[in-house]
């Protein structure tokens, strides 16, 4: 050990009692490597193994200045590691600043550490970016010896992570001889994430500890059979409270805030004990979340209703259980949010899966597969997103003159743009200097100008300020605040603009766990009083729906092919038998379509098992399909698993309906005029800067952003339809929003191959699909009645009547 670390962390180690990991000093030993991999399992002192090098160059040598970056992607995590780093370099004696700087940071302290920079900075993607956009950047960073980057396999699979690797690429022209640290416990695909992150043509060193324990993870075992459909779970309350009563502390994780908030409802409305538990969510106000984490710090709470504000590295210690609700849809951010209990060197993790319906109970059972397999799902990445491309290049221009070949060969030392064309890069460059053609007669997008010597710099200085007030990569979801009424009301958090515009006094909703009454809105804000007592809406946040992974589809497919099914329940392997007598099961390599007459209609359904995106996309696809060839169709819905149409007439030729080429052309065709397409196009606008949300003095509303970009859309669309941005929105809307990319797969791995049951009646697994279409708020007692009749009618049509369920023991 002497060997490798200095005396004064020799000592430390000594004092504690440890001996640092062999992975941790491999790190150590890769300290003159331009870049280092660590992939490690949680809790085995991965963030530590990052800092160690840092720390021991501190150690041996006083540095003035900054010495070390660390890049988180939540500013919650960066707080949390500044509270952890500060006590081992305060025992080792070591005479540094730790600071971090986010969004939370208040103005005062960032321009003191602009002016005198700590020795250890913690950081998110966006405050680095800006703080490369100024003139005094190389004054700032002309020390910087290493950047600690946690969580990489997150930033990996976002824009975020693109911004962080050119603003890192832009670090590397003024410290060439920058160490780059990445940290993660979940890679699935190592030497693409090492691609990632090194500074080409250099490589990035891989160094993987040993995995550890296996976790204990199983399905938490409820006397009720899953609902067909809906994604609540609020059947499984009784024994989910009866395992936070059991533990010290449990996370209860959902995939998106509007199931949190109606989780956590239902949880106290049951909570007889009044066990201390608390939600915590990105929608809630900054306040409230910090409360719930310092509560969970000192162990005041017996349980923390979460999503995925909490997956990340944050080291809470004393949780013994994590219980994920809802199917996880991706193994990765399943194994991420396992890690949060046992937070510690091989001790083994316990986590137990909630399905929220019968298709997700499959899910579960292939996820916990998965998870034993070390199966960890990921696409291949795909090109840097241009987009991004243009606000960096705005960014540059912000921090001083630059030549536009020194900025490609910078640009093109980041992994995923290594291969970016200086054609592509030159369009980007032009977009930034005059808007493109069709709008280059407008003086508000022509921002950059070429000087004599032939270099790009703003053309006018006073940009900057708003180029830097819309800095960052993750798209606002046009929120609005919510406040208690009355002067100085106190801040619950935020909802989205468009359920705020459903809402007349006298409305009732929640947020952050409380019933409120909507009174009217002020100055942008929804003003509320408290509101105990009465049944609510349900605030729609802006949490990401997941769609299901790739891998994890084939998983499940495979799981069908069973001759029984011995890991499912006797409930779900008595329907998966019944679905096998009645039509066929969905497989990996056929494309399965079932069609059936239903109450005086037709119903077409195809098991594409290509995640809820991609199926929506597909539904839409084909019922202009049907239109076009006489079907009448009259709606469809879409789940992750399947899509259902209804028409007026029979599907007879299926494959000709789902031909790929006619599928392909009818996507063009169709994302020409739509509104998800011009969803698209304002992102990707926000993003390069076309359009500013934030100017000095106001912000636009939603609205108001909305109605620039779809002007802005259909201009481009008569008059320039090959610019920049449309060719930017097109690549973004089939892999994002519209993931056409997924349909393009279930085609592939299909190959025509196709088998189109033409039945009497609904099969067992589409009986579920009709409680998907007909899923509305319940507002009360008569609905749920009206509810429950329909899904015994359609269980009584499908043959789902007659299977006897026993409670699960």
């Amino acid at each position: 050990m002497s060997d490798v670390l200095p005396a004064a962390l020799t000592d430390w180690f000594s004092q504690k009692g440890w001996q640092p990991h062999a992975h941790q000093l491999h790190v150590m030993e890769a300290r003159a490597r331009p870049a280092c991999l660590l992939i490690a399992p949680t809790g085995c002192g991965k963030t530590l193994a990052g800092f160690l090098p840092s720390l021991a160059d501190l150690a041996q040598r006083p540095h003035t200045g900054l010495h070390t970056l660390y890049v988180s992607p939540l500013k919650a995590l960066a707080a949390d590691i500044k509270r952890n780093l500060r006590g081992p370099a305060e025992e080792m004696g070591l005479d540094i600043r730790i600071e971090d700087r986010t969004g939370d940071t208040s103005a005062t302290q960032k321009r003191r550490q602009r002016v005198n920079p700590p020795q250890i900075l913690l950081t998110t993607p966006e405050s680095l970016a800006l703080l490369t956009s100024y003139s005094d950047a190389e004054r700032l960073f002309s020390g910087l010896k290493r950047v600690v980057i946690d969580e990489v396999h997150a930033l990996s699979e976002s824009k975020r992570g693109d911004q962080l690797m050119l603003s890192l690429a832009a670090l590397q022209r003024i410290c060439p001889d920058m160490q780059r640290i990445g940290l993660s416990a979940t890679v699935q695909d190592p030497d693409q994430i090492a691609r990632f992150m090194a500074c080409h043509p250099m490589p990035c060193h891989i160094i993987e500890a040993p995995q550890g324990p296996l976790p204990d993870i199983a399905m938490l075992q409820i006397d009720a059979p899953a609902p067909w459909s809906g994604g609540g779970a609020g059947y499984a309350i009784p024994q989910v409270l009866h395992e936070v009563a059991q533990h010290n502390t449990v996370l209860i994780f959902h995939n998106t805030r509007a199931q949190a908030e109606i989780f956590f409802h239902k949880l106290w409305q049951l909570n007889e004990d009044n066990l201390p538990i608390a939600i915590h969510h990105g929608s809630l106000s900054r306040a409230q979340r910090e409360r719930v984490e310092a509560a969970m710090v000192a162990g005041a709470l017996r349980a923390i209703v979460c999503t995925g504000s909490l997956d990340l590295g944050l080291d809470w210690g004393n949780v013994d259980l994590v219980i994920q609700v809802g199917a996880p849809k991706n193994v990765k951010r399943l194994v991420q949010r396992i890690g949060r209990a046992n937070h510690r060197y091989n001790s083994p993790s316990k986590a137990r899966l909630v399905p929220a319906n019968r298709f997700e109970v499959v899910e579960c059972v292939a996820a916990l597969q998965a998870v034993r397999d070390h199966d960890l799902d990921g696409e291949p990445m795909g090109p840097g997103p241009r987009d991004v491309l243009c606000q960096h290049i705005l960014i540059a221009a912000c921090a001083g003159p630059f030549h536009a070949d020194d900025l490609y060969a910078q640009v093109t030392t980041t992994g995923r743009y290594a291969q970016l064309t200086r054609a592509e890069f030159d369009s980007c460059v032009d977009f930034c200097a005059t808007g493109g053609y069709a709008l280059k007669a407008y003086d508000r997008w022509r921002r950059l100008q070429q000087t004599e010597d032939g270099k790009w710099k703003l053309r006018d200085p006073r940009a900057a300020q708003r180029i830097r007030m819309n800095i960052g990569t993750i798209q606002d979801s046009d929120r609005l605040k919510v406040r208690m009424r009355g002067r100085g009301g106190r801040a619950l958090g935020e909802v989205e603009e468009a359920f705020a515009a459903t809402l007349v006094p006298g409305d009732s909703f929640l947020i952050g766990g409380q019933v409120v009454r909507y009174e009217g809105l002020r100055d942008l804000t929804v003003e509320v009083t408290k509101q105990p007592g009465k049944k609510p809406k349900i605030a729609t946040f802006s949490g990401t729906k997941f769609a299901t992974s790739t891998q994890l589809s084939q998983r499940i497919l495979a799981g069908f092919q069973q001759k029984d099914w011995p890991e499912l329940p006797g409930y779900m392997r008595d329907w998966i038998a019944l679905q096998r007598r009645v039509s066929l099961l969905p497989r990996a390599d056929r494309l399965l379509v079932e069609s059936f007459p239903h109450d005086g209609r037709f119903a077409s359904v195809v098991y594409g098992f290509a995640g809820r995106n991609a199926l929506q996309t597909l539904g839409l696809l084909l019922s202009k399909r049907m239109e076009d060839a006489g079907l009448a169709p009259l709606s469809f819905v879409a789940t992750d698993y399947a899509v259902m149409l209804l028409s007026l007439e029979p599907l007879r030729d299926a494959a000709a309906l789902l031909a790929p080429a006619g599928l392909r052309v009818g996507l063009e065709t169709w994302l020409a005029g739509n509104a998800v397409m011009k969803r698209s196009f304002r992102g990707c606008a926000v993003i390069a800067g076309l359009i500013e949300r934030n100017m000095p003095g106001q912000r636009k509303s939603g609205r108001q952003a909305t109605f620039s970009s779809d002007i802005l859309y259909d201009t481009l669309l008569k008059y320039d339809p090959d610019h920049v941005l449309m060719q930017i929105t097109r690549e973004e809307a089939r892999k994002g929003l519209v993931d056409f990319d997924r349909i393009e797969e279930m085609l592939a791995r299909c190959a025509g191959r196709l088998d189109h049951k033409e039945l009497e009646g609904l099969s067992p697994f589409a009986a579920p699909l009709f409680l998907e279409m007909g899923r509305v708020p319940v507002q009360g007692a008569a609905e749920e009645r009206l509810l429950a009749a329909e899904t015994a009618r359609l269980m009584e049509a499908s043959g789902l009547n007659k299977i006897v369920i026993a409670p699960v023991r």
